[in-house]
């Protein structure tokens, strides 16, 4: 749904740098360089930002009222 507050595996405090990660994607800069600048260096924070998938609008839908 919503990037997680900490790293599943290491407990690092993520969620800070989503919106910034979503900018620079946008922008079409290489996702290891924008990683890598922002202090992302464990596989396991890495592959939290590459693989998640924002599901939140299409939950959304199916919310009874």
């Amino acid at each position: 749904m919503i990037i997680q507050i900490r790293c599943y595996s290491c407990g690092k405090p993520i969620a800070h740098l989503w919106e910034e990660y979503q900018k620079r994607i946008e922008k079409g800069e290489n996702r290891k360089n924008i990683l890598d600048s922002l202090g992302l260096k464990r596989y396991c924070c890495r592959q939290t930002f590459i693989g998640h998938v924002d599901l939140l609008e299409v939950a959304g839908r199916f919310k009874k009222f």
